[in-house]
């Protein structure tokens, strides 16, 4: 999850807000990619959650990050929460998962050398202190007691919030990783027609990265339990967002749509103030509870755009949400799979109209079926695998057309990137499918046999 945003001055016009998002605005030759990924660290004798503090934990694999590779602390409170470098930085989410949340790069290679580069340095360190690390949806066997609280005061107020609104919150919160990819907009309209096809998509997104069959060491009956719980989490701050498929989308749409969102927290001076449930509209009013008489800055406002979780999200960029966290060689698929569809012109309109017919709740359907059945999943007549198969070729000629060399020339464009989603299509099989058949047949039952076998 995101660290407090800083910088911006008072908001004195609602103007501002929408104009947030116009800075976002930049010509192709601008665009960027930024991957973001997460993984669960364990101590291998135990294979129990690394804590906080101790010679084996989370604290100790920041440090080392921090000694041995350069990386400048982030503190909160006088822990250690973070690390910054080189426009990338390291954060936490609340039970200890790992977050790499890269720099803005050009090209996928790029992407792909810098998360190797990070896993490497994540490996180098944690072989020293006795852990391990997983890339998986959902932790397959923990149950929440069994989670650490990192000392972060976003995620004290967010775990009491959570209860409230949700029944699956929690989990979200200590239980789960993800992988996701953020991607530029050139305009207005441009933002409108990725926004459409990421969301309408995204299904196809949980299907091919699904990861997440266990929890609490049983199956659960979804192959991306990730995905089942962020629909039970939230409904005010979550889903498909049926409003962006609308005449009249646009970011003034989004700023209303933001503005409902209750509030989760006010970030002043290092301390994150409680304003569970209250309004940025009051906010703006200076009515706010929390901070009577007292108006937001435009980074409060990008504090609490952070709190809003669809399966797309808009910021100054559009953020791909869908995705289970997965093994080394699938984590530069996911930027690979949009980047093609969403930065070459002829592919983001060819994605436009096959989804376009669409309806919302079809949609919705299709969300709740790829995460229950992933490629066997139906909208339209049609299986997720068959639309699975036209979006990849959609990506491919996008990357093809895109033609980033790599390898210094050696390697003419990113296609490659996508031959582990290709396999995964002609099988059939997702990611999920695979772990229930080792879970059933050679581990005999014995799930903590993925450990050895899907760690980093």
């Amino acid at each position: 999850m995101s660290i407090p945003q800083t910088g911006g001055g008072p908001i004195e016009r609602y103007e501002q807000l929408v104009e947030y998002f116009e800075q976002g605005c930049k010509p192709p030759e601008s665009w960027r990619i930024g991957t973001e990924h997460e993984k669960f660290g364990y101590c291998v004798d135990t294979l129990k959650p690394l804590p906080y503090d101790g010679p084996r934990s989370i604290r100790a694999m920041l440090e080392g990050l921090r000694d041995r590779f350069g990386w400048a602390p982030v503190h909160e409170a006088g822990h250690l929460i973070g690390l910054e470098k080189d426009g990338a930085n390291i954060s936490l989410e609340p039970g200890g998962q790992l977050e790499l949340s890269g720099a803005p790069l050009e090209t996928i290679h790029q992407t792909c050398d810098e998360v190797n580069e990070h896993l490497r340095q994540v490996k180098s360190v944690a072989d020293e202190i006795g852990a391990g690390f997983i890339g998986l949806g959902a932790a397959p066997i923990w149950r929440h007691e069994d989670m650490p609280v990192m000392p972060k005061g976003r995620y004290r107020l967010m775990t009491d919030y959570m209860d409230r609104v949700g029944t699956h919150g929690k989990q979200m919160m200590y239980r789960t990783c993800t992988v996701q990819v953020n991607l530029d907009f050139a305009s207005e309209a441009d933002m409108v027609r990725k926004f459409r096809v990421a969301l309408a998509l995204q299904p196809v997104a949980t299907a091919l990265f699904a990861n997440s069959p266990f929890f609490e060491g049983k199956p659960t009956g979804h192959l991306s339990w990730r995905s089942r719980i962020w629909r039970d989490l939230d409904p005010s701050r979550t889903g498909m967002l049926p409003f962006v498929f609308e005449p009249g989308m646009g970011f003034e749409r989004y700023v209303e749509y933001a503005l409902d969102v209750p509030m989760y927290f006010v970030y002043r001076d290092g301390v994150y103030i409680d304003a569970l449930g209250q309004s940025f509209r009051d906010f703006l009013e200076g009515r706010l509870p929390a901070l009577p008489g007292e108006k937001p800055t435009l980074s409060d406002w990008a504090d609490h755009l952070t709190t809003i979780f669809p399966e797309a999200r808009l910021k100054r960029y559009l953020e791909m949400r869908g995705a289970d966290g997965g093994p080394w060689r699938r984590l530069c698929a996911l930027p690979a799979l949009w980047v093609g569809l969403l930065y070459d012109q002829a592919s983001l309109d060819a994605a436009w109209e096959l989804c376009k017919g669409w309806t919302a709740e079809q949609r919705e359907a299709l969300r709740v079926d790829a995460s229950v059945r992933g490629l066997k999943a139906e909208i339209a007549g049609r299986s997720l695998r068959d639309v699975a198969r036209d979006v990849l070729e959609l990506s491919r000629a996008g990357l093809a057309r895109r033609a980033r060399p790599g390898a210094g020339g050696l390697i003419p464009d990113e296609t490659h990137f996508l031959n582990a989603l290709h396999e995964i299509v002609e099988s059939g099989k997702t990611p999920a499918e695979e772990l229930l058949e080792r879970w059933q047949g050679p581990w005999k039952g014995d799930l903590t046999r993925i450990y050895a076998e899907y760690s980093y």
